[in-house]
C-alpha cells in the first residue's frame, strides 16, 4: 500500500510564485492547489483539508498571519510556511508574531522550500 500524497496549498497573489510553486510541489509528488487570496481559500475549502499550507505574507485584504490566526480560532489550525518578498517594518512585525511559524525570503530555493515544510508539519 503506498501512503496518501500530502495536500499543499499555495496563497499568494502573484501568479507567477503561486504557479511555479505549485508546479514545484508536483513535481516532487504532491497534491498543491494554488488560491489567489486568504479569502478565497476560506471561501472554497473546509478547515482541515490541507497538510500544509504555504501562504504570502503580504495578501491583499486578509494577510496571512490573519489567514492563520482565523484557522486558529475556527479551531483548524493548519501547518503552514509563510513567504514574503518584502522586509519593510509592517511585514517585519507580521512576521515577528509568528515566530514559530517556518519563513522563506523570496526568492528561495527548492531545498528551503522542502525543509521548510518539513519543519512545519513535524510533530513538536
Amino acid at each position: 500500500m503506498t501512503p496518501a500524497r500530502l495536500c499543499i496549498a499555495v496563497i499568494d497573489d502573484d501568479d507567477g510564485v503561486r504557479a511555479a510553486v505549485s508546479d514545484l510541489l508536483r513535481a516532487a509528488n504532491f497534491h498543491a492547489r494554488g488560491f489567489a487570496s486568504a479569502e478565497a481559500f476560506l471561501a472554497r475549502v473546509p478547515p482541515g483539508r490541507f497538510d500544509c499550507l504555504v501562504v504570502d505574507v503580504n495578501l491583499p485584504g486578509m494577510t496571512g498571519v490573519a489567514l492563520l490566526n482565523a484557522l486558529a480560532r475556527l479551531g483548524s489550525p493548519q501547518p503552514a510556511v509563510l513567504i514574503t518578498g518584502r522586509h519593510d517594518p509592517g511585514t517585519l512585525d507580521l512576521l515577528g508574531r509568528a515566530a514559530s511559524v517556518p519563513q522563506l525570503r523570496k526568492p528561495f530555493g527548492d531545498p528551503e522550500l522542502f525543509d521548510a515544510l518539513r519543519r512545519a508539519m513535524s510533530p513538536v
